[in-house]
């Protein structure tokens, strides 16, 4: 392992991976914590925030060879829609829409999404495991 490619990467590379593996951590911890609680909700909000960043800043984000969004990128619009409306719904009380939305929205990027970033040739990839 070797943070050496992500920090030869444009800045924009290195926010968006430390924002992601804040959020896969945090959101596991959301899913294993106790529900309803303050401490549920407040952290709920920064993994929110987080999921916004990293959403926005994904389309500041091409492949090397690629100039145009790829296919990942759904994943982004796809958080951009959902999220808003698993707030609403744990705000107007519907609980398990609420939880549905955000496992939903925690397994296809943070665990789908995520993954595909460290298929051979992907930035992620030469971190994790070396080599170009």
């Amino acid at each position: 392992m070797s943070l050496s490619p992500l920090l030869q990467a444009p800045v924009l590379f290195g926010i968006h991976a430390g924002m992601a593996l804040t959020a896969f951590v945090r959101g596991l911890v959301q899913l294993l914590a106790p529900k309803g609680t303050l401490p549920h909700r407040t952290l709920g909000y920064v993994w929110v925030a987080l999921m916004l960043t990293i959403a926005i800043s994904s389309f500041g984000i091409r492949a090397l060879n690629r100039p145009n969004l790829s296919w990942v990128h759904l994943t982004s619009i796809m958080t951009l829609i959902v999220l808003p409306f698993a707030v609403m719904h744990a705000r107007r009380g519907r609980i398990s829409r609420h939880a549905r939305a955000m496992i939903s929205l925690y397994v296809g990027t943070m665990v789908i999404a995520g993954g595909f970033t460290l298929l051979p040739g992907r930035l992620m990839h030469s971190v994790v495991f070396g080599g170009p």
